[in-house]
C-alpha cells in the first residue's frame, strides 16, 4: 500500500494519485511489494530533515528513508518498506527549469525514491547510470516521458 500525505496544501488529487501511481509502478517494474509512506513537505521541513539526516543545510528534491538497510533489504519483515518525502516546491522549480510537466517531475521524484528504497544509489557512476535507466524504463511504463 503506497500511502501519500500532504503538508503542502497545494497538492491536487491529480498529482496525490500520480505520486501513488508511480511508486507502484516501480515497486512491481522491481517484483517488489511493501509499504511506503510518502509525504509531500514544505521546503523547511525538507530542509531541516536534510540537514539532520544528511548534514546538507538546504533545501532537496527528494528523501529517502528505508525501514532497512544491507543485504536483506527489501523485504521487511512487517513489509513496510519506508518512507519518501517529496518537497513539491522544488519539484514545481525543477520542471519548469527541465522543461517538462510537474506531473512528469513528481512521478520522477517518487520512482527515484522508490528506487532508493528497494536498494539503488547513485554514489558511483556505475550505480547512477543504472538508476538513471531504470527509472527512464519506469517512467516510460506509466506515460511520463519528457
Amino acid at each position: 500500500m503506497i500511502e501519500v500525505y500532504a503538508e503542502d496544501e497545494n497538492l491536487t488529487p491529480e498529482e496525490e494519485a500520480g505520486i501513488r501511481a508511480a511508486c507502484e509502478a516501480a515497486l512491481a517494474a522491481e517484483g517488489a511489494a511493501g509499504d511506503i509512506t510518502v509525504l509531500v513537505a514544505g521546503p523547511e521541513h525538507i530542509q531541516q530533515l536534510n540537514r539532520d539526516f544528511r548534514r546538507v543545510d538546504r533545501v532537496t528534491d527528494v528523501l529517502t528513508f528505508p525501514s532497512r538497510e544491507g543485504a536483506d533489504l527489501p523485504g521487511a519483515p512487517d513489509d513496510y518498506l519506508g518512507d519518501i518525502m517529496i518537497c513539491r516546491s522544488r519539484a514545481v522549480e525543477q520542471a519548469a527549469e527541465y522543461g517538462h510537466s510537474l506531473s512528469r517531475e513528481l512521478a520522477f521524484l517518487a520512482v527515484h525514491g522508490t528506487l532508493h528504497i528497494l536498494g539503488y544509489d547513485h554514489m558511483t557512476e556505475a550505480d547512477e547510470q543504472r538508476m538513471r535507466a531504470r527509472q527512464r524504463e519506469i517512467l516510460e511504463r506509466i506515460g511520463e516521458t519528457r
